[in-house]
């Protein structure tokens, strides 16, 4: 099962590092790694999302917290939060696909950033759902590069879970 973790660290020069370490000499593999400055001066928000069972991230957990620097992680696995990512796709399009592309680009709400003779760069936000789905879509016209950021999530207040809602939806 692949595990979301929301690391709160001091904002200090190789704290990355010797988390980066410590997965490694533990032997797990990060899948998506996305950091930046937190609401606190001088703290960092590191979202990870790792593969592993229960008991193998409570004991990575327990072992992050040994590390100097680290101040808070939480596995936000099963709590409701809001999940994002960002994605920009270059796709091959001709004059005849660029406006089927473009079409399909925004059922996903996805920006057309850039046009090229021979391609067309779009910018997707959403939930990692979204990602893949749109890759799907639009691998028949040929991807060019892909860049992704990670997954970033934050508890959600409301502690609406809109994976419940959505299956809710599926039924109706």
């Amino acid at each position: 099962m692949k595990h979301t973790l929301s690391v709160l660290v001091e904002d200090e020069a190789g704290v990355l590092t010797r988390i980066a370490g410590l997965f490694a000499r533990r032997g797990f593999n990060i899948e998506s790694l996305a950091v930046g400055p937190a609401e606190q001066m001088g703290v960092s928000r590191i979202t990870m999302v790792v593969p592993g069972d229960n008991d193998s991230i409570e004991q990575l957990t327990k072992q992050l917290y040994k590390l100097i620097n680290v101040l808070k992680v939480q596995d936000i696995t099963e709590v409701p939060c809001v999940e994002r990512e960002l994605m920009l796709m270059k796709v091959n399009a001709t004059s005849t696909t660029r406006s089927e592309i473009v079409e399909l680009a925004q059922i996903f709400r996805a920006r057309v950033v850039d046009v090229a003779e021979d391609s067309v760069t779009l910018e997707v936000v959403g939930d990692p759902g979204k990602m893949v789905a749109i890759v799907q879509v639009l691998n028949k016209f040929g991807l060019r590069e892909i860049a992704r950021t990670g997954k970033i999530a934050l508890p959600r207040e409301s502690g609406v879970n809109t994976e419940y809602l959505k299956s809710l939806e599926a039924k109706v």
